[in-house]
């Protein structure tokens, strides 16, 4: 499992989604599945700047009408943000994951994983006091930036 949250994508694989979706943008019609693959690549980058564009796609996904994803984005939504170490927002994405899902071993692991993550760089008591702030702020600073950039 300690995989999921160091794994690199390849750069074809990247490339691949990357030019899927960008068609896709061109026509006006992006697929839920075309911009899920893209995100997918995008967490799983070896640059933060890649792995924030997959969850602002992930966080759309999420906010969208199309139920049928919802766990798969709400888990790389956590893996996307271990992975930049926003811990807090991780925590966040995984206990609404298993309030879905309460007996998912994987997802249990992973909020393991991201605890003893946090517990090494020592941020487990910021990541309490201030986690649910941060997912909230996020959020609403989400909805801003989409909301500004439709409007452009």
């Amino acid at each position: 499992m300690e995989d999921v949250l160091d794994e690199v994508v390849s750069s074809d694989d990247l490339k691949k989604f990357e030019q899927v979706y960008n068609d896709q943008l061109y026509k006006g019609e992006v697929t839920h599945k075309a911009q899920f693959e893209y995100a997918w690549c995008l967490v799983r980058s070896k640059y933060s700047a890649d792995i924030r564009k997959g969850i602002i796609l992930l966080e759309g996904l999420f906010q969208s009408d199309n139920a049928e994803g919802k766990r798969d984005y709400l888990y790389y939504l956590a893996i996307g943000n271990a992975r930049i170490k926003e811990y807090s927002k991780a925590l966040h994405y995984v206990r609404a994951f298993l309030q879905i899902e309460p007996g998912n071993q994987q997802v249990q692991h992973l909020e393991t994983l991201i605890k003893k993550r946090m517990e090494k760089e020592g941020l487990i008591g910021i990541a309490m006091a201030g986690g649910a702030v941060l997912a909230i702020g996020g959020l609403v600073g989400l909805g801003l930036a989409l909301a500004k950039g439709r409007s452009s």
